[in-house]
């Protein structure tokens, strides 16, 4: 055993104590960004090595701030993204997204899709590797979350875009042009009691008013006017949330219909395709 094992093992037992759901993952991930090692390479740090950083990231995840905030990464599906205090970290759920409407854009000649939302950009960047070819717009509207995307979309080709879902004229260059749109919006109730990292996101990334619902219509919308006939919305939402979203999409705009469950067989998020 070396010391730096020894006293992961030793933080294991803190963040259990503190309710930290993976205590060992964790302290061995913490471990591993503190001495700029991978995770299977801690064995390799000696002894007079062991950077004492690590207790004091340990103190803050025991506090329950976010594991990708101390190590100012998070991993979704093949990308590592730069995330930290100010935007939405990402979470595996929302990879399903991407696997709804990456069939499209392959089949799709010079195809076009834009993540409105964007937040870290993780759905877009997601788009960008997956399908190449793609021409990918990003849209986020706050400051905050807008640098982190900036940053994360930086040398990729992705454009990003800093703009309100709620302005008249959004992207009014590619009405009717667009053939894939995606959205994982704010949509947790604002009575919804949310777990000690959730509250380390910010709250214009988490909640949308009392029943969740407030930019989901504005979405839709949105989605109706930017996507070309045949073209793909998928949307997520909270798993209350999937009647009224269906409702949403039972107009003459649209066709196919479909909701979706998570890995958790939860109620997670809707396609539909534009109709005309």
């Amino acid at each position: 055993m070396s010391l730096l094992l020894d006293e992961v093992a030793l933080a294991a037992l803190r963040l259990a104590d503190a309710g930290v759901e993976s205590p060992r993952t964790d302290a061995e991930l913490i471990a591993a960004s503190v001495h700029n090692v991978r995770r299977g390479e801690l064995h390799t740090v000696r002894d007079s090595d062991f950077d004492a950083r690590f207790w004091a990231e340990i103190a803050r995840r025991a506090a329950r701030e976010p594991l990708q905030h101390i190590t100012g990464s998070a991993h979704f599906r093949y990308l590592e993204l730069e995330v930290g205090p100010g935007v939405f970290v990402p979470r595996p759920e929302t990879e399903l997204l991407a696997d709804a409407v990456l069939p499209t854009l392959r089949a799709t000649a010079a195809p076009v899709a834009v993540e409105l939302c964007a937040g870290s950009g993780a759905l877009a960047l997601s788009l960008a590797r997956e399908a190449p070819g793609t021409r990918v717009i990003a849209v986020e509207r706050d400051p905050a979350a807008l640098a982190w995307l900036a940053r994360n979309a930086a040398g990729t080709g992705v454009e990003v875009v800093a703009g309100d879902l709620r302005a008249p004229r959004l992207l009014g260059e590619f009405d009717g042009r667009i053939d894939v749109v995606v959205c994982n919006p704010p949509y947790v109730p604002a009575a919804t009691p949310v777990g000690p990292e959730v509250r380390h996101d910010p709250a214009v990334a988490v909640f949308a008013g009392a029943d969740g619902m407030d930019l989901i219509p504005t979405v839709i919308t949105v989605a109706a006017r930017l996507l070309r006939a045949g073209g793909l919305l998928a949307i997520e939402h909270d798993e209350s949330h999937q009647a009224a979203v269906l409702s949403l999409l039972d107009t003459a705009d649209w066709s196919g219909q479909t909701p979706h469950r998570d890995l958790a067989d939860r109620p997670r998020y809707v396609t539909a395709v534009r109709a005309r």
